[in-house]
């Protein structure tokens, strides 16, 4: 009975023992325990967040690059007129596809675009699809007059035409206006789409909300304070594209390279 009684207190005192020196080992080393019950799920984490981290520094650096009063310089330097607009049409095999693009009308419908054979059956139905879009893009009020040099006489010409289509699209990337309540108090203020009437074509004015930095990056847009017009096919392929403000040699280039596309080039 007493070698009994002896060998328990002893099995007592061993795991007392070992109890206080786990105890001990992981308050001296509590980074060990951590690593190794979750080293794989860590390296994942970090290897992830690295990732993004050096594509946010990269997206920082390129922006602070170019600036606000770097677009100012180079509006006062040209008018907006970042370069001439194409003078023909841009070749088929050359022509490079329109980004896709998320844009509301003000009545809070939403919209993909471009419009094209290859888009979504949901957003077009396939006899809409256009044979030729011309999309403005505005990211500053500014631009808006710039524009409307372009898109005016563009709707003046094609009027009749039911193979057309006209957007001009504004850019919102304020934080607070892109929150929904402020979104749809702001849709329901800002330009709408004008009626037809008895002409075929309409302008839609659309809106697009959030970040557009890797939308620009694919058009290479540099300067926010200028307008952008591209022409495209049906195909959503960029076969035209014109900046700032709009000259009579430019119109004539634009309204020529349409009608090309309509007759099917």
């Amino acid at each position: 009975m007493f070698r009994i009684n002896r060998l328990i207190n002893q099995t007592r005192a061993s795991l007392i023992t070992s109890k206080q020196l786990l105890t001990h080992e992981h308050k001296l080393f509590p980074q060990h325990y951590a690593q190794k019950s979750s080293t794989r799920f860590l390296d994942i984490y970090q290897l992830g967040n690295k990732q993004a981290v050096e594509k946010e520094r990269a997206r920082l650096a390129d922006e602070m690059n170019r600036g606000y009063f770097a677009d100012v310089a180079e509006l006062k330097k040209h008018g907006g007129k970042i370069a001439t607009a194409n003078k023909i049409i841009i070749p088929a095999l050359a022509a490079v596809k329109f980004p896709d693009l998320d844009v509301s009308y003000s009545d809070r419908t939403t919209l993909k675009l471009p419009v094209c054979s290859s888009g979504d059956v949901a957003n077009a139905d396939k006899a809409a699809i256009p044979k030729v879009s011309l999309v403005c893009l505005t990211f500053r009020a500014s631009s808006q007059a710039m524009v409307d040099s372009w898109s005016t006489p563009f709707f003046e010409a094609f009027s009749d035409s039911k193979n057309v289509h006209l957007y001009e699209v504004s850019f919102i990337d304020s934080w607070l206006l892109c929150r929904s309540p402020i979104k749809r108090i702001l849709l329901k203020i800002m330009r709408k789409s004008k009626d037809a009437g008895e002409n075929a074509l309409q302008r839609q004015i659309v809106y697009s909300f959030g970040d557009h930095y890797y939308f620009r990056k694919e058009l290479k847009i540099l300067n926010l304070l200028t307008g952008y017009i591209f022409l495209l096919d049906k195909f959503g392929r960029i076969r035209w594209q014109g900046f700032g403000m709009a000259t009579p040699e430019e119109l004539s280039s634009l309204l020529s390279c349409t009608s090309l596309l309509l007759e099917g080039e």
